[in-house]
């Protein structure tokens, strides 16, 4: 909110004799009770001589394209002879007999204007009289600056204290729900309490603020019948009326200063006077016409598809949630928003209705939002506006229209709807101290939610019963009073103390085999990727997944971010294989991706929904935790193009499904588990070229945790991949989870290596016959890898050979052929015992 020093500073000088502080020591005190601030400006100075003159006489020239005045103002002595000043203007709001502020040759305005005397339009016009937007008071302005009567002993004298030139602006940054602040009374308050300062509250004595309630009765019934629909959620609706005021008579210059040093351009007396007012007490107002309102007055919704013109000249198309207030002839306001042309004030109005109203905000904000139309009444109705001040609002109003334009007050007034008593909160005394680790005395507490408005009752055992004030609507607990005490005792006094931090353990097991897993594929040559959890709703079905396929039971999402991907993943292959064809249409064709994300299985189609009155039982909550989709970690892979490029060394590797196999070994191993692998048939992967991937828990328990292998080519060539292309995908979850701490087995002696070839039949898995190699071999064997698979006639159709590599070891000697060889022919025994295999020389 814009607002100049000298409006704070007379609000608190009222009860303050004397006080006043500069520019820079107002800002800290705003930061000190926590309202930032986008700056501050002084007003621009002005050099040379600036002084009141009076419009003795002016003669309109003719043959222009635009209507100009000579004008012959009187300035005294301050053009150094007394005699008339020539002075030539174009503005049109002044009249012979008006003082105004002149700006002799030799002054310089804002932005480097200099005044010098000129011939134009055939005259010589020796200076300028200014306007507001010339003297830096007002971004821009129409017409000149006219003074009051009370100018006229003024008449040659400096312009600059008298106009009030020697003032900042500031630019007070107002959080919304703090809404009290958008008017001068409520940051003078604030101010008070940053200087430790008596605050006149001006709602109650309009004396601080100048204004002079004499003239307005006390009312006495109603003015004319108001019918307010329960539905409009309307809290208040006040009216008063002035009649007989001088049409003629213009909104003096102290009220136009204030108005455009806030930021609101003046308009007319009434209207000026309603923004005044609500710039002072933080009342939006409105004021009607009297003698356009026919009838009396209903505050209503709308219907929708209603027209209204506001005024703005806009004709808006009305919905059934927007408030109006219409007479006999239809709708003459947007409640909250914008006022009506049919009953807008005229040159010509004699008799007024002013408006006050407390609106609900969340109605006025739609509303606003809903027209694109925001103003300076809906901004402060959005936020909270006091409803306790409707009345002084309608009085104030009253009595400048009375005291600056004559006329007479009615006596009677409408006012329908009460003041919502705040309700009572209570807290210990002694509660702000213990959450700041500050001393907080009873006294300065209290004394601190006193100057918020505050009304404190002792409830015993030094706890407080705080009602708060009416404009406050943001305080609602003790956690907000106690706020309160904090900011204005001094956020920068609560000293900063660091919590000492209590040793921890590290990472969880869970945590560092999820970190395990990451860096043995990085380390591999995977690239990571982080799949959205959202999948395509028609992924399953693109892929032939049967009905009863558990990854179809997806967690349907209600209001998706993309309507065609609105299924939470069983799977992260989707999103993995969206980006690896990504990457393809882009031209990288040799890469491989991973991924470790959690995935979604859904339990139940709705959760339980439990009494919310109290806290729900121990089975209800875990009804509740039960029905949550069950979410494991899952770990994928997915690749196409060469693993091993060409170049000096050869011609490359191409990624085959064996290498998807190995990365599930590699994810297993950084697990700590070890995995074994199956012949499976499992969609998306091509029959055959497929493995299931199979772990043992700490029972013995062995089950399928995931699969690996080449993709089927119709789904590889639907989703536009390259042939070939493989992928792997497991649910870490699933796998044994048990913290190890193994110590290394070291030995001073050598391995011995043997090679063994089996040839087994073509349909035997190679896994199989490894399992059996190292079972037979004894504990001897150190490792046993297979390094070679031939297929050739000399084996005989349907036959292949599968050739391991044997590392044996002993811990306290060197071994020999000869201590090894039975070994290695026990394996093959049992290779032909179990699987029919031949050893091949």
């Amino acid at each position: 909110m814009l607002i100049s020093q000298s409006w704070i500073t007379n609000l608190l000088a009222a009860r303050n004799p004397g006080w006043s502080v500069s520019p820079e020591d107002l800002d800290t005190g705003f930061v000190r009770v926590g309202f930032e601030t986008e700056g501050y400006a002084p007003l621009p100075e002005i050099s040379g001589p600036l002084v009141i003159g009076y419009v003795e006489t002016f003669e309109e020239l003719e043959g222009f394209k635009k209507p100009i005045r000579y004008c012959q103002v009187n300035v005294g002595q301050a053009n150094g002879t007394g005699e008339l000043q020539g002075i030539i203007c174009g503005a049109r709001n002044f009249r012979m007999g008006d003082h105004v502020v002149v700006s002799l040759p030799g002054a310089e305005l804002p932005g480097g204007f200099k005044i010098g005397a000129r011939e134009t339009y055939g005259k010589i016009s020796a200076g300028m009289m200014c306007s507001a937007a010339e003297l830096g008071i007002a971004d821009k302005s129409e017409g000149i600056i006219t003074l009051g009567p009370e100018f006229a002993a003024h008449v040659g004298q400096d312009a600059r204290p008298l106009v009030g030139l020697a003032d900042t602006v500031f630019d007070v940054n107002i959080t919304p729900d703090r809404g009290y602040a958008l008017s001068a009374r409520g940051l003078s308050r604030e101010v008070a309490s940053a200087f430790d300062l008596e605050f006149g509250d001006v709602a109650k004595d309009p004396d601080i603020a100048g204004i002079d309630t004499a003239d307005v009765p006390e009312p006495a019934g109603d003015l004319i019948d108001v019918d307010v629909h329960p539905e409009t959620k309307a809290v208040r609706f006040g009216l008063r009326q002035v009649t007989g005021i001088d049409p003629t008579v213009r909104t003096p210059y102290w009220m136009e200063r204030e108005l455009m040093l806030c930021g609101q351009r003046p308009v007319n007396l009434a209207t000026d006077i309603t923004n005044y007012v609500m710039l002072l007490l933080g009342q939006p107002m409105h004021a009607f016409d009297a003698d356009k309102v026919a009838g009396n007055l209903v505050v209503r919704n709308a219907q929708k598809g209603e027209k209204f013109e506001t005024l703005d000249h806009v004709k808006r198309t009305l919905d059934a949630e927007d408030v109006v207030i219409c007479d006999d002839n239809g709708i003459q306001s947007l409640a909250g928003v914008m006022g009506g042309t049919t009953t807008e004030i005229s040159d010509s109005t004699t008799n007024i209705y002013f408006e006050a109203a407390n609106w609900d905000p969340i109605t006025v904000a739609r509303t606003s939002r809903r027209h694109k139309l925001s103003s300076e009444a809906s901004r402060r109705f959005e936020r909270g506006v006091d409803p306790a001040i409707v009345e002084a609002a309608l009085d104030y109003a009253c009595a400048l229209a009375v005291n600056i334009a004559g006329g007479t007050v009615a006596p009677g007034r409408t006012l329908v709807g009460g003041v919502p008593a705040p309700a009572a909160i209570t807290m210990r005394a002694s509660k702000p101290g213990e959450y700041a680790g500050v001393d907080y005395s009873r006294a300065t507490v209290e004394k601190r939610l006193r100057e918020v408005g505050c009304q404190i009752e002792d409830a015993g055992q030094e706890v407080l019963s705080v009602t708060p004030a009416t404009w406050r609507g943001d305080i609602t607990m003790d956690v907000d009073l106690i706020e309160e005490v904090l900011r204005l005792e001094g956020l920068e006094d609560i000293p900063t103390i660091l919590p000492t931090p209590v040793g921890g353990r590290g990472l969880t097991p869970a945590q560092k085999r999820r970190r395990a897993i990451g860096h043995g594929l990085a380390y591999s040559g995977y690239a990571e990727v982080l799949p959205s959890p959202f999948i395509a709703s028609k992924t399953f079905d693109m892929w032939g997944l049967d009905k009863k396929d558990p990854r179809r039971q997806a967690v349907t999402v209600q209001n998706p971010l993309e309507s065609d991907k609105a299924t939470l993943g069983t799977t992260l292959l989707p999103n993995m294989l969206e980006a690896l064809a990504r990457n393809v249409a882009r031209g990288r064709h040799d890469l491989a991706l991973y991924g470790l994300q959690q995935v979604s299985f859904k339990r139940q189609d709705a959760s339980p929904m439990p009494d919310v009155s109290a806290r729900p039982d121990e089975t209800t909550v875990a009804e509740l935790l039960d029905s949550l989709p069950y979410q494991p970690l899952h770990v994928a892979t997915v690749a196409t193009g060469r693993i091993e490029h060409a170049g000096p060394w050869g011609e490359g590797r191409a990624y085959t499904y064996a290498d998807a196999i190995e990365s599930a070994r590699l994810a297993a191993r950084a697990a700590g588990v070890e995995i074994e692998l199956e012949s499976a048939q499992e969609l998306p992967w091509h029959p055959g070229r497929c493995a299931a991937i199979v772990a043992t828990d700490g029972q013995g328990n062995r089950a399928v945790v995931g699969h690996a292998g080449e993709l089927h080519p119709e789904i590889v060539k639907a989703l536009g991949l390259p042939e070939r292309t493989c992928a792997m995908e497991m649910d870490v979850t699933a796998l044994d989870l048990a913290e190890r701490f193994p110590a290394p087995v070291l030995s001073a002696f050598p391995a011995l290596h043997q090679d063994l070839a089996l040839v087994v039949d073509e349909d035997t898995p190679a896994e199989k016959v490894r399992r059996v190699v190292e079972s037979a071999a004894g504990e001897l064997l150190e490792s046993v890898e297979l390094f070679d698979i031939f297929r050739g006639d000399q084996l005989g159709e349907g036959k292949k050979s599968l050739a391991f590599s044997l590392n044996f070891r002993a811990a306290d000697r060197t071994l020999t052929d000869e201590e090894v060889n039975p070994h290695r022919l026990a394996a093959a025994s049992a290779a032909k015992a179990e699987l029919g295999a031949e050893m091949r020389a």
